[in-house]
């Protein structure tokens, strides 16, 4: 019998166990699933939480739930990967031997990465909403704010989820209006880019609803230090931020298992094809989701997209054949603009996210780069489909691969 690994029960690790599960006579093949806990978060709700939209219970599930029949589970954290074995060693001194091993452990923020970030201040005056419990303490930190300046500041890109600090100030300008506080309030974007988004047409369309919601954007910072005493972020040019309440995006890392093992570059994020997601240095390893330095946005829907290819191609590989199937960097992220609405990107690897139509050609029913109503009940209808159809590896309808129709060229 043979025995595939996979490190992480997330998004991709949970998506390719079932869907491999369903494919993979049980007689011949064993599939693991290895994490540190029995939790499972539908992290793109950490961002409604704050503002009071999304309740904890609608977040959170237990991961073994999810996993199909036949899918071993193992809650232990992950000491070393010895490729050259074929092994990995758990902490505790349990082994796992494997024939084929899927790295998908994910992205975390890591606050310890930038001096001053930490300390007594850190989920208080300075918040974040990428975890369960940060999002928990931002919403009471918001609560608590009556005005002032309010600082969203990225620190470095790869992070999960490119556009959720685009929401987050598009919420809290909408949260703050509501309350009265928004005249109050200043509103800044600090950001290590050279505009609102990384990509020409939709840093335009973002820049422009930012200027509209009177939101600053300032651009190009790279940031030294967090002096929480003087409540500033310094940059490596000196330039300096004032803050009442910051909100921030740490430097995003990959799992310290990797770099222990050898597998990853200076971010803990393994190397791979990126049209295959097969390591660059192993051919039995695989990386999916956030875990891999594929040039693409980290985002749920890239790991749903990448994990279709992934299996098609892994079927083929245990088969004896070339891989065939060519994952193209398709994502699509809805941007929750508050006041009920949203808009919607959708791109790839060649192609920047455009104005236009989606799924249909002029029927939509929902437009790219332009606010609607359809694409924030989209969102909010996303969660259900989450739970139900993307997890269990249920067909989405919808291709791998992105299509042009219905896109303005630019």
């Amino acid at each position: 019998m043979r025995t595939l690994v996979i490190l992480g029960g997330g998004t991709a690790g949970t998506m390719a166990a079932n869907k491999l599960r369903a494919k993979l006579p049980r007689g011949d093949w064993r599939i693991v699933v290895v994490d540190q806990d029995d939790i499972h978060d539908y992290q793109p709700g950490y961002l409604f939480i704050p503002f009071g939209i999304n309740t904890t219970d609608q977040v959170r599930r237990s991961t073994h739930a999810f996993l199909h029949d036949g899918i071993d589970f193992v809650i232990a954290e992950v000491d070393i990967v010895e490729p050259a074995e074929k092994r990995v060693r758990l902490v505790g001194g349990r082994e796992l031997d494997y024939d084929y091993l899927i790295i998908a452990s994910g992205t975390t923020p890591r606050p310890d990465q930038t001096p001053g970030m930490l300390g007594d201040h850190w989920h208080d005056s300075v918040g974040e909403f990428y975890t369960f419990d940060g999002a928990i303490a931002l919403r009471d930190a918001l609560a608590r704010f009556n005005g002032g300046r309010l600082v969203m500041h990225i620190t470095e890109l790869p992070i999960k989820c490119p556009v959720a600090p685009l929401e987050f100030v598009m919420l809290a300008d909408d949260y703050l209006r509501e309350r009265g506080l928004r005249e109050r309030t200043e509103i800044v974007y600090v950001t290590p880019l050279d505009g609102a988004f990384t990509k020409p047409v939709a840093s335009r369309e973002l820049g422009h609803h930012l200027e509209t919601r009177g939101i600053t954007v300032e651009p190009d910072f790279m940031i030294e230090s967090v002096d929480p005493d003087r409540k500033v972020i310094v940059s490596y040019d000196e330039r300096e931020v004032g803050y009442d309440l910051l909100v921030t995006v740490p430097l995003n890392m990959g799992a310290d298992f990797v770099a222990r093992s050898g597998l990853g570059d200076e971010l803990n994020y393994v190397p791979v094809d990126k049209h295959t997601m097969q390591s660059t240095a192993y051919e039995t390893i695989f990386a999916l989701g956030d875990a891999s330095n594929i040039p693409t946005s980290k985002a749920g829907s890239v790991a749903h997209f990448s994990v279709e290819v992934f299996v098609e191609n892994f079927l083929e590989l245990i088969a004896g054949r070339p891989m065939t199937h060519r994952f193209d960097g398709h994502a699509n992220c809805f941007v929750e603009s508050g006041g009920g609405k949203a808009l919607l990107l959708d791109f790839n690897y060649d192609t920047e996210p455009l104005t236009g139509s989606f799924p249909l050609p002029k029927i939509g029913p929902m437009s790219l780069l332009k606010e609607s109503r359809a694409n924030h009940l989209g969102k909010l209808a996303f969660r259900h489909i989450y739970w139900n159809v993307l997890l269990p590896g249920r067909p989405m309808g919808l291709p791998s691969a992105m299509s042009m129709a219905g896109k303005n060229p630019e």
